[in-house]
């Protein structure tokens, strides 16, 4: 089995045409979604899982600890859902897709999709679904971005809501980041402004960009720790721990997926069109708990924490996690501790 993308347990909506915040409409839009569990009569039993940027809708993959019987997201009592994000290129519709006019992959030309298109095609998915209430939606990075969107755009449906290390806005230290990943990806040669031959994508960029990103996933306690000044036949440890790194995700992820998706992060602004962040933040009255984590330097704890300064009741949680922002994966255990006392105490009391 595949470590990521569809599989024979991926289930198929097809959204229609889409139209985004940009104007643009994408037509045939097809979402791959997984579901755990089953549904309550009242239809309000539901736990929405929004990925990060190149995770996928096989949450029992990349958060094992976290979901299944007994667990924080437990099955024998949620209805679990989670989707590949418009925009994708793990079953959904995104740069990789035929385009329904050609049949030739959309590539660069795939319009800019926004966090909140991202939620929007989610609603519609969630209402497909038949389902009257999400009990909880959650996720780390992206998948926090898209759980605060769903807060503030859907208070209705939202009964609580658990963002995981991330901040109101996409922070200029995390845009330049971003770009500076999206700078190697178009500086590789093959990378033929986007219209690439998927047998021949930008191998060399998009590793080098992977490389770039693991940098500010992780911290320097966990690099010190895991490989010191340690050396191989090839150079230092952490050297090749990077390489190996790239080479992944070169041979799971799309260039113009990650060059679109980056870029649907830099459009994180809680406050745009709202008046800004503490206006947007201050209407949030689903339960929050915010979570961070002590070793982030992308979205440092300081950023989780003015999330809990503005939205009203919420409880914060800080994680004494060692390896970075990629905690919430490398730790699921600690995380899915956090989650179940959410669930039994936090929603408990709103109910």
């Amino acid at each position: 089995m595949a470590e990521y993308g569809p599989d024979a347990r991926t289930r198929w909506f097809d959204a229609g045409s889409v139209a985004l915040e940009s104007g643009a409409v994408v037509p045939g839009v097809r979402i791959a979604y997984r579901t755990w569990g089953r549904l309550s009569p009242s239809a309000d039993n539901a736990i929405l899982v929004c990925h990060a940027l190149t995770g996928d809708a096989n949450v029992d993959r990349w958060w094992g600890p976290v979901i299944g019987p007994g667990r924080a997201l437990d099955t024998d009592r949620y209805f679990v859902v989670a989707s590949n994000v418009i925009g994708g290129c793990y079953g959904s519709t995104g740069p990789t897709s035929p385009h329904p006019s050609t049949g030739i992959p959309w590539g660069p030309d795939f319009p800019a999709v926004t966090i909140r298109d991202m939620v929007a095609v989610q609603h519609s998915l969630v209402d497909h679904l038949g389902i009257r209430r999400l009990a909880l939606v959650v996720g780390g990075s992206m998948g926090a971005m898209q759980a605060l969107e769903w807060a503030i755009e859907h208070p209705d449906v939202v009964g609580s809501v658990a963002p995981i290390a991330v901040g109101a806005t996409h922070s200029a230290w995390c845009i330049g980041i971003s770009e500076a990943q999206r700078q190697a990806i178009q500086a590789d040669p093959a990378w033929e402004d986007g219209r690439y031959d998927p047998r021949r994508p930008p191998a060399a960029g998009l590793a080098v960009a992977r490389q770039i990103a693991m940098v500010s996933y992780r911290s320097p306690e966990s690099f010190g720790e895991r490989f010191g000044r340690d050396t191989n036949g090839s150079g230092f440890e952490v050297e090749s721990y990077l390489r190996h790194q790239g080479r992944k995700l070169v041979a799971r992820f799309d260039a113009n997926t990650y060059v679109l998706l980056t870029r649907s992060m830099d459009s994180h602004d809680v406050g745009r069109d709202r008046g800004g962040v503490a206006a947007a933040l201050g209407g949030i009255a689903a339960p929050t708990t915010v979570v961070g984590i002590t070793s982030d330097v992308l979205y440092p704890v300081a950023e989780q924490r003015d999330l809990v300064d503005l939205v009203p009741g919420a409880r914060y949680v800080e994680l004494d996690i060692p390896h970075g922002h990629d905690g919430f994966l490398v730790d699921a255990a600690a995380v899915g501790e956090v989650l179940a006392e959410h669930l039994s105490t936090v929603c408990a009391r709103a109910a």
